[in-house]
């Protein structure tokens, strides 16, 4: 591990279509809009999809001449653990938070930063169907039989950072794409993760919800921390930003001289 003093975050699910990319990239976007020392790395060397949309955030402030803030970031070419080394130790140097965007499937590289990570965020859309990832429920009574394999994973990964070094790794569930209506779905689902919780010991922070606009930004790389780039950018757009306040003040990461308000 690096010498420095690096806070990582990673973001992890096995799972696809969470929203676990555009999450990690708003998170790093407003730790750089702040002006705090971040950087990212792309573990899935296939697809890139938060490389990609960095390089898109690039290209819209060199096309613009406008300032973008962006952290520094890479992306894994394959899965060799040298190579991962090599990255995390660079981006590592001068940065206080390392955000990490695992693929969504089981990695080689996803587990070994999980053991790392100072902060674990585990994207799930508000389903029982991605709820299955980290715990079985009862199909008749919605409650919760026992913990599925990846709080299994997670679990060992964070009893083996403890063995390391002593520290105490903080997981966090963020419930992406939740529903404005009240549905008996989202209530069931709601009350399996509070079981969950006592049962497993995470977290849970409400995450993004269902909009268009996170799909909209991405070929230009913009986020909603850059409203006064965003064309015709209305309500909506300002509810959107809010929740990502609320996500990013959940996550409870080390403050020093972070300011939310000013996000």
């Amino acid at each position: 591990m690096a010498p420095h003093k690096t806070h990582y975050i990673v973001f992890a699910n096995e799972k696809g279509g969470t929203g676990k990319s555009t999450t990690a990239v708003h998170v790093a976007v407003a730790l750089a809009v702040q002006g705090r020392k971040v950087a990212a790395l792309d573990l899935d060397g296939r697809q890139r999809t938060m490389a990609r949309y960095f390089e898109n955030r690039l290209e819209t402030a060199k096309r613009r001449s406008i300032m973008l803030p962006t952290p520094a970031f890479a992306a894994v070419n394959g899965d060799t653990l040298a190579e991962y080394d090599r990255l995390i130790d660079t981006l590592s140097v001068d940065a206080e938070f390392l955000v990490i965007d695992t693929p969504g499937r089981d990695d080689k590289l996803a587990r070994i930063s999980a053991r790392r990570a100072d902060t674990i965020v585990t994207p799930i859309n508000d389903s029982f169907v991605d709820l299955d990832l980290i715990g079985q429920v009862d199909g008749e009574n919605y409650k919760v039989k026992k913990p599925s394999f990846y709080a299994e994973l997670i679990f060992e990964a964070r009893r083996d950072r403890a063995k390391l070094d002593g520290a105490t790794v903080d997981w966090v569930v963020l419930r992406n794409r939740l529903s404005q209506l009240d549905a008996h779905n989202k209530r069931r689902v709601e009350q399996a993760l509070r079981e969950l919780t006592a049962r497993v010991g995470f977290r849970v922070v409400p995450g993004l919800s269902e909009r268009v606009i996170y799909r909209e930004l991405f070929p230009s790389g913009l986020t909603l921390l850059d409203l006064g780039q965003i064309p015709d950018a209305g309500l909506s757009h300002i509810a959107a930003r809010q929740e990502m306040r609320e996500l990013v003040a959940g996550l409870d990461l080390p403050q020093e001289q972070y300011s939310l308000a000013s996000v």
